[in-house]
């Protein structure tokens, strides 16, 4: 089953089969799923959220059905987790370069498309929490291996969070040495950049992804599947605080 993206069903069996010593190739089958469900829409919160709860409610359905007798359940979940957190790490950066556009050109992060993409990169931990809680409610017995999961990753942070925190004041420090540099900001010529804002942040993803993957070539290793293509569309959401 295709759900936002994400094939559930590959999903499903890798955790319904999954032994003690796949713990690494589950983290990396989550953290590749993510990363195409996310490349194939527009990088908005809701998508986001979205994405992320049905990865969790896959990997939840797969535990469930694994007849292995002593699985560690609390593990297993965990690698879940650092898959998503490591394909939103790339989320929070892609974000970052395309902000980063704008800024060296002059524009000024009070600009409310910009101002609201900013807000949403340091929401993205929240919803990704969020989002996992939501999954968990409807998991039955694993909504407590899940809690405790969640509470681990929380007390040493996310990549995710700790990106995203570093990603804000980096900008925000860019942003102050253009003014300070007294560049001005062309807005009539970015204007359909930021109106698309979403967009050009999918577009950023899946260029990082073609990038590694070409990197990978060249170094002789396998490179990763190629990544869905981003939704076509000509009207693009701005971000919206969730």
């Amino acid at each position: 089953m295709i759900k936002a993206g994400i094939d559930q069903d590959a999903l499903i069996t890798m955790f319904a089969e999954a032994g003690a010593k796949q713990g690494e190739a589950l983290r990396k089958a989550v953290n590749e799923a993510t990363l195409r469900a996310l490349q194939g829409r527009e990088l908005t919160l809701d998508n986001i959220k979205k994405v992320v709860k049905n990865v969790a409610e896959a990997a939840s359905t797969g535990i469930a059905r694994n007849p292995a007798p002593a699985i560690d359940v609390e593990g297993l979940l965990g690698k879940a987790l650092g898959g998503i957190d490591s394909a939103l790490l790339q989320a929070v950066e892609a974000n970052r370069k395309a902000l980063e556009q704008f800024v060296n050109g002059g524009v000024s992060l009070t600009e409310k498309p910009l101002k609201e993409a900013l807000a949403n990169i340091e929401k993205m931990e929240d919803v990704f929490f969020a989002a996992v809680t939501k999954a968990s409610e409807s998991a039955g017995p694993l909504q407590g291996p899940w809690q405790s999961a969640l509470d681990a990753m929380k007390m040493k942070g996310s990549a995710t969070g700790n990106q995203a925190t570093q990603t804000v004041e980096q900008l925000m420090s860019q942003a102050q040495t253009m003014m300070r540099e007294g560049r001005a900001s062309g807005m009539r010529a970015a204007q359909a950049m930021l109106d698309n804002y979403a967009a050009l942040a999918s577009g950023v993803l899946i260029g990082m992804s073609e990038g590694l993957q070409a990197g990978t070539k060249r170094s002789g290793g396998s490179a990763a599947p190629a990544p869905a293509p981003a939704a076509a569309k000509t009207s693009v959401s701005r971000g919206r605080r969730r």
